[in-house]
């Protein structure tokens, strides 16, 4: 047998050591080429494709790209971190350190060529049902299935390529440890951790300083607030798992009632030493899921903000200002033709001169007509009798302002005051306007002096007809008629345009999370073997099968969800920050956004720690 050959055969004879490693490269290698089928998509990289929209999809298969070469680097890592043992016993035997860094460089290629392939095949299986995900649930139209060629040659040498210098990267990395350091492996560099009180106050003051100044900036501060905030929530990250952990452990382990209640002991000791090696592990995954909370419960905020607001501040269905009046009979015949049930109201909305702008002033009629449409509590004003309507903040042109004090000034020049007992009385965003306006009593109407302009308005509030043929039907009267204001068709073509940035943003979210959780699942299975030996010892001192398996269970889930809780904390405080910049609340986006990727790490917990304990329980039998 050649020497080629035993580092071939070597990789099939051991599938349990290599398959984590294999299954990690070919999942990157897929998303890579799912990402590049999509953006070389010919309905997406068009002349009609935003030049924007296409460089910012270059630059994220860039991201993508360098993320997934630190990712396989971190998972090759891992892997050589649990052969160390095997090595030194090779080197036993008579096998050169060139040789074994040869072998090492073979078997990265040999896995890295078959994960190449394997994954661009996944990838192609599954692409057909990506573009189908990506057509309904981001508003993508004509993605149809493609032979993605250009992909295909692109991620087939940029891994090939990427596989190759981490081969040269390892071997040169292999070339320094000396036989006694192989030979123990992981036994080395466990000893408990050394913790100082004042760097455990230092991460509690940097965490809470940089919480702080995020939830109280507010508006364009925030974008200034955040690269402080960050530096600041980073380093506290660092310190709160290199030290602070280590003094809580500590601390539980001062508690004797606790530390000799059943198996708390063995939990204790074992986590004691293994938190130096977890602790920039944790830091890591910490970092990487808040990237990716942050960055997809952003895109997730700023898509409602855009839909859900603009629909919040024009709840009529169709709002047209009337140019002409024979076109009114022509939208109806639109609508009649599409079979749309509609109620109308049309009113004339006067401005006047106040405080040297134009600025709307109405009766309660005039509000009525349009509350009736959106569903709105109709109004009554007494005489002299006056309120102000201040647009809500999902009306993105609305400049909030202290309107409590204001007033108008009547034809004799009189000055006529707001009610401060009516505020709140008219809601926001009835009637079609996007700047404050106000209200007044019949009486106070008639004393108002020369209009300065006047918009006659028609709303048509659809109330039976399905949302494709409302979308239809706004185009083409749009298109037809210049001064209609279809809300749904716009949108729609909002949703349309802003699909693309949500579909790159979510995937490379997905891409940081799943890696986040990749790298939990290395470092986890990197000390599967000593768990092995620990609990077979242990079990012979009477230990039982329920026991064990609570242990495992308990260590397993601070492991998992440790750095998770903490970056979904960081994501909330940063989600926060955002909702302040916009004006804009997004509890309900941040909870789904967190929820989501909660319940799925929990998932991914139950699935790793079932096969753990099974590896363990198999080795203690």
């Amino acid at each position: 047998m050649t020497f080629r050959q035993f580092a071939f055969n070597n990789v099939f004879r051991n599938m349990r050591l290599y398959v984590a490693y294999f299954l990690s490269s070919l999942f990157t290698v897929m998303v890579f080429f799912t990402f590049l089928n999509f953006a070389f998509h010919p309905e997406l990289s068009g002349e009609d494709m935003n030049s924007n929209v296409l460089q910012g999809m270059t630059v994220a298969g860039g991201i993508i790209y360098v993320f997934s070469f630190f990712f396989i680097l971190y998972s090759m890592s891992s892997f050589l971190q649990s052969r160390k043992k095997e090595f030194g016993i090779l080197m036993i035997q008579g096998m050169s350190n060139t040789q074994i860094r040869w072998m090492v460089f073979l078997e990265n290629m040999v896995i890295g060529f078959f994960a190449t392939v394997m994954g661009i095949a996944l990838g192609l299986v599954f692409s057909k049902a990506i573009l189908l995900i990506a057509e309904n649930v981001f508003v993508l139209e004509g993605l149809n299935f493609y032979f993605p060629m250009k992909a295909l040659i692109i991620t087939f040498i940029s891994f090939m390529i990427l596989f190759l210098f981490i081969s040269i990267f390892v071997t040169i990395v292999l070339r320094t440890n000396k036989l006694v350091t192989l030979i123990k492996g992981d036994k080395i560099g466990k000893s408990e951790p050394k913790t100082s009180i004042w760097l455990t106050i230092l991460a509690i003051v940097l965490l809470a300083s940089g919480y702080t100044i995020a939830l109280r900036v507010k508006g364009p501060a925030v974008v200034f607030a955040l690269f402080p905030v960050a530096v600041l929530v980073i380093i506290g990250t660092y310190f709160l798992f290199t030290q602070v952990n280590v003094f809580i452990i500590r601390k539980l382990k001062s508690n004797e009632n606790l530390f000799w209640k059943k198996t708390n002991m063995l939990l204790f000791s074992d986590l004691s030493y293994r938190m130096k090696d977890n602790a920039r592990a944790f830091f890591m995954v910490a970092i990487i899921s808040t990237v990716a909370f942050t960055a997809i419960g952003t895109l997730v905020g700023l898509n409602s903000f855009l839909t859900s607001g603009i629909k919040s501040a024009h709840p009529i269905s169709f709002v047209y200002s009337v140019q002409e009046e024979d076109e009114i009979t022509d939208i109806e015949q639109t609508f009649d033709q599409y079979n749309l049930t509609y109620d109308k109201a049309e009113v004339k909305l006067t401005y006047y001169e106040q405080d040297n702008r134009p600025i709307l002033i109405i009766t309660p009629d005039t509000y009525n007509a349009f509350a009736q449409l959106t569903g709105n509590k109709e109004i009554e004003l007494k005489d002299n009798q006056m309120t102000v309507v201040e647009q809500s903040d999902a009306n993105m042109m609305a400049a909030p302002t202290n309107l409590e004090d204001s007033s108008i000034t009547l034809q004799d020049g009189t000055n006529v005051n707001v009610d401060k007992n009516l505020i709140g009385v008219a809601q926001p965003n009835v009637v079609p306007e996007v700047f404050h306006y106000y209200i007044v009593s019949e009486q106070i109407y008639e004393q108002l002096p020369e209009p300065d302009g006047t918009d006659e308005v028609i709303g048509w509030q659809i109330v039976k007809g399905d949302k494709e043929t409302i979308i239809e039907v706004g185009r083409k009267v749009s298109n037809e008629h210049p001064g209609m204001m279809a809300i749904d068709t716009a949108v729609y073509d909002i949703n349309k345009m802003w699909s693309p940035i949500m579909f790159v943003g979510l995937f490379i979210g997905i891409v940081f999370f799943v890696s986040a959780g990749s790298f939990l699942y290395f470092r986890l299975y990197t000390d599967l073997d000593d768990d092995k030996e620990k609990f077979t010892a242990i079990s012979k001192i009477g230990l039982t099968t329920k026991e064990m398996s609570q242990v495992i269970s308990r260590q397993i889930t601070l492991l998992f969800f440790a750095p998770i809780i903490v970056a979904i904390i960081h994501g909330a405080v940063a989600l926060t920050a955002l909702s302040h910049m916009f004006g804009y609340n997004l509890f309900t986006e941040s909870t789904i956004v967190l929820g989501s990727f909660f319940v799925i790490q929990v998932i991914y917990f139950f699935i790793v720690r079932y096969f753990y304990t099974k590896q363990v329980k198999l080795a203690v039998k």
